[in-house]
């Protein structure tokens, strides 16, 4: 099988890449390969190397940023997505569109199934969900749009190696309670994603690991994870704050918790809790620091 990926320098395209199977040719192409923006650039590498399966993951993710650059979220999120799935009709090929909880508001209590209502706060998630739109709207006889939430590695920033780093260097620290969703391990991810490829489900596709948290329960279990395996050598205290008392540029779901029975119905696969998978990343992270 082809397989082109879209963004493989970035957390989620390095996991694809570290568990790729067997019988996979792959081109994977970062940004300064393959700038996603420019529509004639992805159909001339598309038609070039014909892919059966083009991965996207590819996007502009500074939630806060995007407020005040609302023209680069759009340009990547949107029209570059819409770009791929263009090209991947033009050859043939599946078409797998990442994105994100953050579509939602985040004003119902129940996990959000993949045909609720969408309606997101801030210019990152309508940003996602215009490339949603387009996608869909492009190609929708080979497209799928793979929606997950809270994503972490050991490649990258994210919320796990911020919080390592904050732990090491403060006496305390203070994380928000009341937005509640489910950490997903890259990895995990990664591997979803290449079942897909051989499953091709279309449409709107949820998909995290097993479990529900706030950013604090995330946080405590971080540094309980990381005392028990010696990543930390120090408890310091965490405490619980209230979404008003940080504010930030970009409003957040206060709940984003995503129904994935379907799509581990069609794949087959049932992850692992969410804090178990947080415990293999950071034994792994651990062994690749030569701790």
């Amino acid at each position: 099988m082809r397989v082109l990926i879209a963004g493989a320098n970035g957390q989620l395209g390095r996991e694809l890449q570290r568990c790729l199977p067997d019988g996979i040719k792959l081109l994977g192409l970062g940004s300064q390969e393959l700038d996603i923006r420019n529509g004639e650039a992805v159909a001339s590498k598309v038609s070039a190397f014909k892919p059966q399966v083009i991965i996207n993951a590819a996007a502009y993710t500074a939630v806060d940023r995007a407020e005040s650059e609302q023209e680069a979220a759009f340009a990547v999120n949107g029209q570059g997505a819409a770009n791929l799935a263009r090209a991947a009709c033009a050859v043939g090929a599946y078409c797998l569109q990442v994105s994100t909880d953050f579509v939602f508001d985040g004003a119902q209590s129940s996990p959000y199934l993949p045909a609720d209502r969408t309606n997101p706060l801030g210019v990152y998630g309508a940003s996602k969900l215009a490339g949603e739109q387009l996608t869909l709207t492009a190609y929708p006889a080979g497209m799928a749009v793979l929606r997950t939430a809270w994503l972490y590695s050991s490649f990258s920033n994210n919320f796990v190696i911020t919080m390592l780093r904050l732990m090491t260097e403060r006496e305390s620290i203070a994380v928000i309670t009341d937005q509640v969703g489910t950490p997903t391990w890259g990895r995990g991810l990664a591997e979803a994603i290449w079942q897909m490829c051989q499953v091709q489900p279309k449409g709107i596709c949820h998909w995290t690991d097993a479990g529900v948290a706030s950013w604090y329960d995330f946080a405590v279990a971080i540094q309980e994870e990381s005392l028990a395996c010696g990543l930390l050598d120090r408890e310091i205290p965490i405490l619980p704050i209230n979404t008003v008392d940080y504010p930030t540029p970009a409003k957040r779901p206060s709940y984003s918790v995503l129904d994935k029975t379907e799509t581990w119905a069609a794949l087959g696969v049932t992850p692992p809790h969410w804090r178990q998978a947080l415990r293999q990343m950071l034994l792994e992270y651990k062994e690749n620091r030569g701790a």
